[in-house]
């Protein structure tokens, strides 16, 4: 056995990028519980396989690389859905061009190159990148709505404002504390929530985020923030959709398309 697939080496390295992962199921599935179920999977697959590891690949090329082999080999199923917004979302994903969202998801949130996404997904890099494009101009054309965004910081919160205009959304409000937000929630309901976890007046994003889920149920919840490790703790709950600052135009609107397709964010701890 080399040192590259030794347990011990792979347990460690394996544990730093597994939050990475489940972030990337979870947006991928809509679906913490099925996107960890994916996740267990690809661990189960690794106890008896490490021979990925010892391609040459990062560690993190690696795991993402065995994890869409079980991935393809289910057929990158789109399901049901467990609530009725859940199932109109994935009557949305059946309708994208096949492997799309992959694509666009592992380029823009998990930031890997389309040469990365290409041993990734085991296709050419010229597809990877016309899947990309594809993914972009279906999901954006798919679907438009009411976006609240909750941004202390004015410069970032007019941007993001700007990025989300442009892709035809409309936006109900900006906030820059806790009870702001909530107050413009009252006013009008909105589709889509973008959202820091820090606020202007020492105020949490996430108990924000928690209160209007307490009261409108199902609002799909994209995190914008300094401070991922937060949130991207490898524990349960996590939001499927977390960006670090400082984000990517790229970043923001591949959140909004894929969120918008889904309601994957459960109520948190602050």
């Amino acid at each position: 056995m080399s040192q590259a697939t030794e347990p011990s080496f792979l347990s460690v390295a394996v544990a730093d990028l597994l939050p990475y992962l489940r972030r990337y199921a979870r947006a991928l599935t809509g679906s913490q519980t099925s996107g960890d179920n994916y996740v267990a999977a690809t661990l189960e697959a690794l106890l008896t396989d490490r021979s990925v590891f010892d391609q040459g690949l990062s560690k993190k090329v690696a795991l993402f690389r065995a994890f869409h082999l079980i991935w393809s080999s289910s057929g990158a199923p789109v399901g049901e859905g467990d609530n009725g917004l859940a199932r109109r979302a994935q009557a949305h994903m059946s309708r994208l061009t096949t492997n799309t969202r992959e694509a666009l998801l592992l380029y823009t949130i998990e930031e890997f190159t389309a040469e990365d996404i290409a041993v990734i997904m085991d296709v050419e890099e010229s597809e990877v990148r016309h899947l990309i494009g594809t993914a972009r101009r279906e999901m954006e054309e798919s679907v438009t709505g009411r976006v609240l965004v909750i941004e202390d910081e004015p410069i970032i919160a007019m941007d993001i404002q700007d990025i989300v205009a442009d892709m035809g959304h409309a936006i109900t409000g900006v906030a820059r504390t806790h009870t702001e937000a909530v107050e413009l929630f009252k006013k009008e309901k909105p589709d889509l929530i973008l959202s820091d976890i820090q606020l202007a007046d020492g105020s949490s994003g996430i108990e924000a985020v928690n209160e209007i889920l307490g009261l409108a149920g199902d609002i799909p919840v994209i995190f914008i923030t300094a401070f991922p490790e937060r949130l991207l703790t490898g524990e349960r709950p996590e939001p499927a959709f977390v960006i670090t600052k400082p984000y990517t135009e790229d970043q923001v609107r591949s959140a909004v398309s894929q969120a918008s397709f889904f309601s994957s964010t459960e109520t948190l701890h602050a």
